[in-house]
């Protein structure tokens, strides 16, 4: 047992080592990672074996070895090996792309969103249907699927795959994950979308660098992704780093959650939205962006209504980010999203307030930086979540097709 464990910890050792370095030589696969050559030898025999990676020569011009005669190759992951998808569910759209087992891109899509929020059988039939119009353009179907990553606002215990509240969801409390993976025969990983997106940004973006750091992403909601020692945290419960639903306000505004005072039901588009129709600013059925919209742009024509509304959500904002910056001191703060296209919340007066109350020390602050996101990147980041449980499952496959 011990043996077989030894040897499938090599396996997934050497298939990261080789997806994040190749193409590499064996030789340095063994000094990297301190496992012998003869091991290395042995266990890249099975993993070519079983198609995951590939060998090409490491020299087109110059193939071949002439001290030993031989030809000298590299090793690659097979990028055909495994099909994943990774979806991201919005309140206007859902978001869909569709990875190899190397993670690059190979197609995506966007289709129109049901109206208002649904049962979990409705959302698993939804997604069906967008992943068979999202696989066809790449010629393939849902079975072809390896994984499925989604990613969804709301708690999310991403361990036991339940959804505990979600405003896409009419349900509380639903394991989604086994309903999904009922309805598409796939195996389905959700989240947090918000830690899809500290996903994304480890594996793609701006926290490739740094191995703590916080995403605050701001959409229909507000949301949070913790990275911490380069893993994603999710506290104990699983349902951890709910940055929109800490309190401002004691018997603050009602929050979609259900709850008062949250942060969340200052900031958001659908509160900022709230409040300016409570004052009869517009009409209430303009869609959503086009009334963000003009509700900034009276802000910015110096309406004194508007900028009461779009003032107080920085000033909580920025009394958010110092709080979260007091708690985890991180390296860097990563603002994103699609609602960055806006500046109301990251504008130069917004971070100085957050770094007044932030404890200060004779050391700079935590870098912030906007990403402006857009869905698909999202989705990259669900894709990405799925394709590390993949590279997990193809380690486990070959030990038992090992014996």
């Amino acid at each position: 047992m011990a043996f077989g464990h030894q040897r499938e910890q090599g396996r997934h050792i050497l298939l990261r080592k080789i997806k994040r370095h190749g193409p590499i030589p064996r030789i340095d696969l063994s000094h990297s990672t301190g496992i012998s050559r003869a091991t290395v030898t042995t266990i890249t025999a099975e993993l070519l074996r079983d198609g995951l990676i590939q060998e090409i020569p490491r020299d087109l011009e110059n193939a071949t070895d002439t001290k030993r005669g031989r030809p000298r190759v590299d090793l690659k992951i097979a990028s055909d090996a495994h099909l994943i998808a990774g979806i991201k569910v919005s309140e206007g759209s859902t978001s869909l792309m569709l990875v190899d087992f190397e993670g690059a891109h190979l197609a995506e899509l966007e289709v129109p969103n049901f109206k208002g929020p649904i049962l979990g059988e409705e959302l698993a039939d939804h997604i069906f249907t967008s992943l068979e119009q999202l696989t066809a353009l790449h010629g393939k179907s849902i079975s072809d699927l390896s994984g499925v990553g989604l990613g969804l606002a709301g708690i999310v215990d991403a361990e036991n795959g339940t959804v505990y509240w979600s405003p896409t969801l009419k349900e509380r409390n639903i394991n989604l994950r086994d309903i999904l993976i009922g309805r598409l025969g796939v195996p389905t990983f959700l989240d947090n979308d918000a830690n899809l997106v500290a996903m994304a940004e480890k594996t793609y973006g701006l926290g490739r660098d740094h191995s703590d750091f916080i995403v605050v992403t701001i959409d229909s909601g507000v949301g949070m992704g913790i990275v911490l020692n380069n893993q994603i945290y999710r506290g104990t419960r699983g349902c951890g780093a709910e940055f929109g639903h800490t309190k401002v306000q004691l018997e603050g505004a009602l929050c979609r959650c259900g709850q008062r005072g949250c942060l969340e039901a200052y900031v958001a588009d659908y509160a900022l939205l709230r409040e300016a129709t409570s004052v009869g600013f517009f009409n209430e059925s303009a869609p959503v962006d086009d009334r963000v919209e003009e509700l900034l742009q009276a802000v910015k024509d110096n309406d004194p209504t508007a900028k009461t509304i779009v003032d107080r959500a920085s000033r909580m904002f920025a009394m958010g980010l110092a709080n979260l910056v007091n708690v985890f001191d991180p390296q860097l703060l990563i603002l994103a999203g699609e609602q960055m296209q806006f500046d109301h919340l990251y504008a130069e007066e917004v971070l100085e307030e957050m770094s007044k109350s932030i404890v200060q020390i004779d050391k700079p602050s935590p870098e912030v930086v906007v990403h402006k996101w857009d869905n698909l990147m999202w989705a990259r980041g669900a894709a990405a979540y799925a394709l590390d449980f993949v590279f997990d499952m193809a380690a486990k496959d070959l030990r038992e097709d090992a014996g």
